[in-house]
């Protein structure tokens, strides 16, 4: 079973598309300058581009390590000027340790030049359908949606 946890981000106007996609990539690589961060930011313009079309409102930036799950969602409108629901917290673990990937949600009818930028740039960061859930490594998708409560990154967190 796979941990999860989740963070919500501000984004329009609160913040820009790309500056909501840097905070996000801050808050994987914990600030720190690695060759994920490089990968990261060598998709900037598309994720930006994912993020302005509202993608994670609804449906999870889903990023998965050897460790827990992250989903990250972003807020806009009224919310990202409230803030309120926002949780940009620190992760009490490193969400990009060993085999790592990022699955950007997508519109369908953005999604097949989505996928093709995003392969010129990395094979770990992928795009997804809006609704289509991550698969974990060890079986179905409804697994994914199991919540496991990890008590040691609760308490780090």
């Amino acid at each position: 079973m796979t941990s999860l946890v989740s963070r919500t981000f501000t984004s329009t106007p609160g913040r820009d598309a790309m500056a909501t996609w840097t905070a996000i990539v801050d808050l994987l690589t914990k600030g720190r300058s690695t060759s994920a961060r490089n990968e990261l930011l060598a998709v900037s313009g598309v994720a930006a581009s994912v993020i302005a079309d509202h993608a994670p409102k609804d449906h999870a930036i889903e990023v998965t390590c050897d460790g827990p799950r992250t989903r990250i969602y972003c807020i806009y409108d009224d919310d990202a000027i409230e803030g309120s629901d926002a949780n940009e917290d620190a992760l009490g673990f490193d969400p990009l340790s060993g085999d790592w990937r990022v699955s950007l949600p997508c519109l369908s009818e953005d999604l097949s030049w989505v996928q093709g930028a995003l392969k010129k740039h990395s094979g770990r960061i992928t795009a997804r359908a809006l609704g289509d859930v991550e698969k974990t490594d060890g079986g179905s998708a409804a697994a994914a949606a199991v919540l496991v409560f990890d008590q040691k990154g609760f308490m780090e967190s």
